[in-house]
Order: structure tokens, then sequence, then C-alpha cells
């Protein structure tokens, strides 16, 4: 992997019919968790697929800076809300479609590390259907840890999840992806509390960067200053950004 970059979104976004957002100026950090928030429909998830380089009813005008340079998409390692796990092939399989797409050899040794360190290794050769919906996610995480990106975009991976399973999966989800630059799309405020070195509000009338808890993340579920947090940022949803 090479070295986590810092990447700036500065622009706006057309839909046919309307303006989805308008003189955005979004920057991540390097190796820095940023945590973008906001009410459904204001260009979140088109935010990460402009950046990841994937089809987008929305026309962008701006530009997508990195130190990554030009081919900031072929560092991209992107997760969904859904698991998007081939039915029919294994999880082993799964892991290994990026690599069998583009004609390169599978890492073996790397393959099975992921599956180690996301508890798959017995279930490697089983079907997602086979699976619970917490497995199926932390195989989509090892799939997408297995593309071994330094920039890694996450549309709300872990919000089908019930509330141990979800809180189990943003500590693993933060150890193996230290050392990258994330950027997490995500509805709930407590977990932008919980994980950001960063959190922004995406309204209707832009950006705004509200400060994260004091601590290291990922921050212990009952942390007051997590909770307290998690309060303001609730708030500052209902207020409508």
């Amino acid at each position: 992997m090479s070295q986590a970059p810092a990447l700036r979104v500065s622009g706006s976004a057309r839909l046919p019919e309307a303006v989805l957002f308008d003189a955005l100026d979004l920057e991540l950090l390097p190796a820095r968790w940023t945590c973008l928030l906001g009410p459904s429909g204001v260009g979140k998830s088109t935010i990460l697929r402009f950046i990841a380089g994937l089809d987008t009813q929305a026309v962008f005008q701006g530009r997508i800076t990195s130190d990554l340079g030009p081919n900031i998409p072929r560092n991209v390692a992107y997760m969904a809300q859904e698991d998007l796990l081939l039915p029919w092939a294994s999880i082993r399989d799964n892991l290994a479609l990026g690599a069998r797409l583009r004609g390169e050899p599978i890492d073996q040794e790397r393959l099975q590390r992921l599956l180690d360190r996301v508890g798959l290794s017995k279930l490697a050769n089983r079907k997602p259907r086979t699976l619970s919906g917490g497995q199926r996610q932390r195989a989509a995480l090892a799939r997408t840890l297995m593309e071994d990106k330094p920039l890694v975009l996450l549309d709300e991976p872990f919000s089908a999840l019930d509330a141990r399973t979800r809180s189990d999966m943003q500590d693993l989800a933060f150890s193996l992806l230290k050392g990258r630059t994330v950027l997490l799309v995500t509805h709930d405020p407590g977990e932008a509390a919980r994980l950001a070195h960063r959190i922004v509000v995406m309204s209707d009338q832009g950006l705004v960067e509200i400060d994260p808890p004091p601590g290291d993340a990922p921050r212990a579920v009952d942390d007051p200053d997590m909770l307290a947090a998690q309060g303001r940022l609730m708030s500052r949803l209902r207020e409508g950004g």
C-alpha cells in the first residue's frame, strides 16, 4: 500500500432536474477518519461515487485533487451499505474477486490473514446466503481490505446491523484500516462521535465542521464526552444541519 493521501473535493453537482450541491469544499486529512453526516438527498453518497470514479446520475463540475496524482480511483477501496457479495461464489472467492477481474495473481497469504482477522477462516468455503448479517459484513470488509488501497470510502456499511454487532464492526474496521485515509458516510451521530478524527455535517446550505470529542478513536461506547458529542450532533441534524 502506498502512503495515505490527503484529498480535496471542490465544486458542484447537478442532477437533470436540479442542483444537488453547490460550492462544496471537502478536505480529507491523510491517515484520518472523516465522517460525513447529513439528511438523505444532499449528495453524500454521490461524493463517494465521484471520488471512486463510479457512475452516477449527477454531473460534477469542479476538481478532485490528491497527492495520489491523476489516478485517484485506482487507489480507492469502496464498501457500500449492502455487502454486494456474489451469491454464487464462496467467501474466499469473493475476497479474491478484484484480483481475478484484473487478471492479477491472488495473494493467498494475505487472503488467509484477512480471513483470520475477521474470524471467517472456518467459513471461507461457504456461500454468502449461509452466513449471518454480521458475518457477511465482515466478509465485505475483508474484501475491501484485500484491495490494499490507501484511500477507503465507506457508505453506511454498518447501518443494517444490530447495535452490538455494529459496535464490534466499528472496532474491527478501525483496527484494520489503521494508516489509511477513510471517508465514512453515516446517518448515525453515535458512529461519527466514536470513530471520527473530523466530523462534517452536510446540508443544503453547505458543509459545517463539528469538533469531535476528545480522546483517541475509537472511543468507548459509554464515554461521557462521546455521548455528549453524539447529542450535539443529533441536535444539529434535527435542526437541518
